[in-house]
């Protein structure tokens, strides 16, 4: 697995874009304007590639609270191969967050477990964002 990541509106971000449209937008029935909310110009985008094909990707920005992580999605075919899983270490190493404190993000009630693999826990209530039970969670460094 190849890991390419950018802060630019490039092909690299057109994979992100591509792979979140798979799954948010076509799957789970989420707004496209909701899920391309305008922000993506702020943030780093991370995608992983298998056999160059892009498998999965994840979000981050830089906020006075840590590195917020958002848009984790793989694609449906990839799923419950680990691909996700070693796109977030590579995230949580990356050398660029290396003063950070702490990752933060809000996790589908339904991939939870998933992040508690990583070290993360939930903390304060469950919330719903887009229609979908979602609950805080971080990890410190």
């Amino acid at each position: 697995m190849d890991v390419k990541e950018t802060d630019q509106l490039d092909k690299t971000y057109n994979n992100a874009r591509l792979i979140r449209r798979h799954v948010f937008v076509a799957e789970q029935g989420i707004d496209e304007h909701d899920e391309f909310d305008g922000t993506d110009s702020q943030a780093v985008h991370f995608v992983a590639y298998v056999n160059s094909k892009p498998v999965a990707t994840a979000r981050t920005t830089v906020t006075d609270e840590g590195v917020h992580i958002q848009r984790v999605a793989t694609e449906k075919k990839f799923r419950h191969s680990g691909y996700a899983k070693q796109l977030l270490r590579y995230i949580l190493n990356d050398d660029r967050f290396s003063k950070a404190s702490r990752f933060y993000l809000g996790a589908q009630e339904t991939a939870v477990g998933f992040y508690k693999t990583l070290g993360f826990h939930t903390y304060g209530e469950p919330f719903m964002e887009v229609g979908i039970k979602h609950w805080q969670m971080s990890k410190s460094v």
